[in-house]
């Protein structure tokens, strides 16, 4: 491949010209200059190269692909930095120097999922919260300050920062990466399934997996086999329509298209509408259509937006610069070499409203309460509640959180300017937030505060009950906090069907809270407007409520217009954003969390956040792993749309569960309990954590249990017992375990320990109907053997109850081998399936070949020294 020069300021800098490749999709030529710029003769070769330069649209091929940066949240970076202290132990057991151990791309870590709602509706929430956080945390906190002395490359930012996906577009985000002479595109693979929330800005980047974002940090690339869907965006939005309508919609219309896997283009003359802003709200959500990325072009919408968040000018003149020489600034215009395209009119999105558990499942105003019926199967139920010496009707459908939260929407300024504007009208009305409803602002930055403050608009949502409550993920991870003692009773009392609204992109039942069935997606306008009506219901025709005259308020009352959110807009100035530069200063409280330096972690036996995993406990460079499955038993038979927070909670721990019982006998305080998300570092609790979501176990429900959760039957004995305790009589047994599921399985958040945690328990495969993409290869890398049932075939069309015993043949296995389960009934008769192995590529086959991920690493890292 040819390499250029583009002089700049004086400046000649290097680059490889991909400019000659104007047919291929933009994506396909970043890769492609990534391959070319990587060749190392062994991860990456010319053989890869020219396999890439012979890319075809429907002949889509396998290529290793090596990211300009890693970018990791503390749930899913915590675990990851264990790993790598494991890693550096084992190397110097063996002799050799724990250094070599070490981030080989830049890598940021935001402390963004820890902040919970425990405070809310009053003045001093965030101060309260952020000290909860800081004393819940500690001990986390302590051990990522430990890497961020120990490692190279490594940058921490520090609770109170923002979500990561929101300081990436507006801070961290080059577009164009300068290295010493070189200039190459910015390219980015994130421990978060949101990571594409950057694609907005015109960087290719998307979530994965935390053990293949680990092996990326140590500079092995990841497998891809990019196959790129156009999508046209044609017409404009009409009058009121939020970017949040627009994904909404897009994600309904775009599952239906089977986009799964595939990397989507934006291009069209719709896009001029569109800010960079509303563009990664687009773009926040492809895992939610399944999409591995979404990518906008770089173009003067782009530049704009750099200018604005504060980059240097020069920077910005370059990143022009650079994309105009490689041919690639402003939209492809439909001239480009797609494997499909797909048409979409942005003029006929209509307010949209997605849920109730579902974040696809789009409904209009119309047919909202829909949702609400289909759970309670047309039941009412109500009941009176007393909240702060005030009576109130609590009914399904009623609201019980409202929150302002998530990367998808807080980082939209229109989004954000349009609720607080509401609010103001709302308030001036005299409408009121009802007190049974926990309403919560999160922002994803603190340039949010800034300009809603300089705006006079903070003090509406205030006046509300939308205090800022942190700046994090909050309630879209799940850290709602604790209803009411009152509320809660009441839910659970009379079997009540209560909803959360948030301006989040994930609403799978279970997540928001264990107390709230029904969790609708929206913009943060609606929130703040269904926050007032205080229930589910057609805010077409309904009101919102009654003004202090008595006369009904409705929607369209207190819905700003385009024009008056667009003049308040223009007060944010580049100022705002410079408030990153005195993080520091912010949280004083962070400084005072001192550790010791150290090349290696010194694991503390009193520490319940961070323990040694065992994971490399079996750790030999020469050892073949490949060996058949026989007389496994199943661990569980589950249906469709397992998500990956039914496999690996985030949420609280409760007392009573195996997890919490493990930690009440270390001496934690049970209102110290924490969340699964935060425990993550301690993988005791993290395998007696595995499968106790809201699952339905099929084994269960075929001996008429009616059990949920973590409950599954031990087999000959008969006894049912929890997963976690029927795993180790297993283990002790030496009983291997499979999972069986059916469509969708691992769908949700790119969770490394719902790969982890079956590995622990004794997993060797899962058998589905389908897998979720990250998830999928999330298992390869950990070990566990995904199977996908073949010829129509199901655990219900086999009669699989859980009492048989399962062989699966795994001899000369190879990427997407079709293999044989020979299923053995206890009434001795036997039933054979063909099931496909999901093991997808050759780097797949050679990180299951090694035991998982981080022994191929190890094992190659360590051959290359001796």
């Amino acid at each position: 491949m040819q390499i250029n020069k583009l002089d700049v300021y004086g400046t000649s800098l290097r680059y490889y010209d991909v400019s000659k490749y104007s047919w291929m999709p933009y994506t396909i030529r970043i890769v492609m200059e990534s391959i070319a710029r990587n060749i190392d003769g062994k991860s990456i070769t010319e053989d890869d190269l020219n396999t890439i330069i012979g890319w075809e649209p429907n002949n889509a091929v396998e290529v290793p692909f090596k990211p300009a940066r890693v970018i990791m949240q503390d749930y899913t970076g915590v675990p990851a930095l264990v790993d790598l202290a494991l890693m550096r132990e084992i190397v110097a057991e063996h002799g050799l120097d724990p250094k070599i151990i070490n981030p080989l791309v830049p890598v940021d870590l935001v402390i963004d999922h820890s902040v919970q709602v425990d405070h809310w509706a009053s003045n001093d929430a965030l101060a309260l919260n952020m000290r909860l956080e800081l004393e819940r945390n500690r001990e986390r906190y302590e051990f990522l300050k430990w890497a961020e002395q120990a490692f190279k490359n490594f940058r921490l930012f520090p609770p109170g920062t923002g979500i990561i996906h929101q300081v990436n577009l507006e801070y961290i985000a080059k577009v164009a990466i300068l290295d010493s002479s070189t200039i190459y595109f910015d390219t980015c693979l994130g421990m978060d399934s949101h990571t594409t929330m950057i694609n907005g800005l015109g960087v290719l980047g998307w979530g994965v997996g935390g053990i293949e974002a680990e092996a990326a940090v140590l500079g092995q690339p990841v497998s891809i086999v990019p196959e790129v869907v156009g999508v046209k965006l044609y017409n404009q939005p009409r009058e009121g329509i939020t970017a949040t309508d627009i994904v909404l919609t897009l994600t309904d219309v775009l599952r239906r298209h089977n986009v799964v896997d595939k990397f989507l283009e934006f291009f069209g003359d719709g896009l001029y509408s569109l800010s960079v802003p509303d563009r990664a709200t687009i773009a926040n959500m492809a895992p939610e259509y399944g999409a591995t990325a979404a990518l906008f072009p770089v173009d003067d919408e782009t530049i704009k937006y750099l200018m604005l968040t504060g980059r240097d000018e020069r920077h910005v003149d370059v990143v022009k610069a650079y994309y105009k020489a490689q041919g690639m600034y402003g939209s492809s215009n439909g001239d480009v070499h797609y494997s499909k395209i797909i048409e979409f009119d942005l003029s006929s999105v209509e307010p949209s409203i997605a849920g109730p558990s579902l974040p696809w499942e789009r409904r209009t105003f119309k047919d909202v309460y829909d949702g609400i019926l289909q759970l309670t199967k047309g039941r009412s139920a109500s009941t009176l509640v007393r909240v702060d010496g005030e009576d109130h009707t609590l009914a399904d459908g009623s609201i019980v959180i409202a929150a302002i939260t998530s990367c998808t929407n807080t980082s939209n300024p229109y989004l954000m300017v349009a609720a607080a504007l509401l609010a103001k009208k709302a308030y001036e009305l005299g409408l009121r937030v009802p007190r049974y409803v926990k309403s919560s602002l999160a922002p994803g930055s603190r340039v949010v505060e800034s300009y809603l403050a300089r705006a006079g608009l903070l003090h509406y949502l205030e006046l509300l009950g939308f205090n800022i409550v942190g700046y994090g993920c909050t309630t879209c991870i799940g850290n709602s906090g604790p209803l009411p003692a009152e509320i809660s009773d009441a839910i659970r009392r009379n079997g009540l069907t209560v909803v959360a609204v948030l301006s989040g992109n994930r609403n799978f039942e279970g997540r928001i809270h264990p107390d709230v069935r029904a969790n609708y997606l929206m913009s943060p306008p609606l929130v703040v407007a269904y926050a007032l009506a205080g229930r589910i219901k057609d805010l077409s025709k309904e009101p919102l409520g009654y003004a202090k005259d008595g006369s009904a308020v409705y929607l369209r009352d207190v819905w700003p217009s385009s024009k008056e959110v667009e003049d308040l807009m223009s007060i944010i100035s580049k100022d705002d954003f410079a408030r990153y530069s005195t993080l520091g200063d912010l949280i004083p409280e962070w400084d005072r969390i001192k550790v010791k330096a150290s090349n290696l972690y010194e694991w503390d036996d009193a520490n319940t956040f961070i323990k040694r995993p065992p994971f490399l406990d079996d750790f030999d460079m020469a050892a073949d792993r490949v060996k058949s499955i026989r007389d496994a038993r199943a661990l569980l038979i589950l249906g469709d749309n397992v998500t990956t927070d039914h496999i690996s909670p985030a949420g609280p721990i409760s007392p009573d569960s195996d997890a919490g019982r493990y930690l009440i006998s270390l001496g934690v305080n049970i209102a110290r309990l924490n969340t699964f998300g935060a425990r993550r570092g301690n993988w005791e609790v993290m395998v007696r954590g595995t499968f106790t979501g809201r699952i339905e176990n099929k084994m269960l429900k075929h001996r008429g249990e009616v059990k949920k959760g973590g409950y599954t039957i031990h087999y000959p004995s008969n006894e049912v017992m929890s997963v976690y305790d029927a795993a180790m009589r297993y283990k002790r047994e030496g009983v291997p375990l499979i999972v069986i599921a059916g469509k969708n399985y691992g769908a949700g958040s790119s969770r490394d320990w719902a790969a982890k945690g079956p590995k622990l328990l004794g997993v060797r495969a899962v058998i589905a109907e389908s897998f979720e993409r990250i998830h999928r290869s999330n298992l390869v890398e950990m070990g566990i053997l995904p199977l996908q049932f073949m010829d129509g075939a199901s655990a219900d069309t086999l009669g699989i109850r859980g009492d048989e015993t399962f062989d699966i043949m795994l001899d000369d296995l190879k990427p997407r081998k079709v293999v044989e389960l020979v299923v053995h009934r206890s009434d001795g008769s036997v039933a054979r399936a063909r099931l496909l192995a999901r093991i997808d590529t050759e780097m797949e086959l050679r990180y299951y070949m090694a035991g998982g991920i981080l022994h191929y690493v190890l094992s190659t890292l360590m051959n290359s020294l001796q």
